[in-house]
């Protein structure tokens, strides 16, 4: 069987969301890059398209199929191979990790997206991140004040650690101050040594600029 092949951008949390997961579960992959930013951006070419109608990262080929939407990927991902799980068995649980994963996909992350970001303007593109950021940030301390155990929801690493740990990267990128959160800092601690959380990393993605890796 193919191996899988990852459309993914070095600094798309979207995209490094599936990384996490791909390498939890040791599923090998192969990355395609596709820039965000080079001749206005890959993702906009016809042959891009095709992939993803979208024309967003990531894009994930895989069994013979093509899935699109970071959630959607993680979701088939785990149902197709339920080893090394990513969900809880408990119900609550699991609808606690699908709560703070949608909070990030949708209440956080496409408000500070590229896309959103070029349509703000330049100057008002930092304090746009940050309120957005903070806001979606107060939401998910609160939820993690009753589920947090070592990580997002007990004990276990889950799809919401996944998502929550590249958005306190893009958080840090935009200056937001993350004093108030103190769950979300120590489950950030917790898992940047992680081997799986390192490899995703930007800074190892074969696209990373030699400035951003240092």
């Amino acid at each position: 069987m193919a191996k899988p092949v990852l459309y993914s951008y070095w600094r798309s949390s979207c995209s490094w969301r599936v990384r996490i997961a791909l390498n939890l579960k040791e599923i090998p992959y192969d990355i395609k890059a596709v820039s965000l930013i080079k001749g206005g951006g890959e993702q906009h070419c016809n042959e891009y398209r095709e992939v993803n109608p979208m024309e967003q990262v990531p894009s994930l080929v895989i069994d013979g199929h093509t899935l699109i939407e970071s959630l959607s990927v993680m979701h088939y991902l785990e149902e197709t191979r339920p080893q090394r799980s990513l969900m809880p068995q408990d119900c609550y649980k699991r609808a606690k990790v699908r709560e703070i994963c949608e909070v990030i996909s949708s209440g956080i992350q496409p408000l500070q997206n590229l896309i959103v970001l070029i349509h703000v303007g330049e100057e008002k593109k930092k304090e746009w991140a940050q309120h957005w950021i903070t806001r979606g940030f107060r939401a998910v301390e609160k939820i993690l004040s009753s589920v947090a155990g070592k990580y997002c929801v007990g004990d276990e690493i889950s799809l919401a650690d996944c998502c929550l740990i590249p958005q306190v990267f893009n958080a840090r990128r935009f200056h937001v101050d993350l004093r108030p959160f103190p769950i979300i800092l120590r489950i950030d601690r917790e898992l940047e040594n992680h081997p799986a959380f390192r490899a995703a990393h930007p800074s190892a993605q074969p696209d990373c600029p030699p400035e951003a890796a240092k």
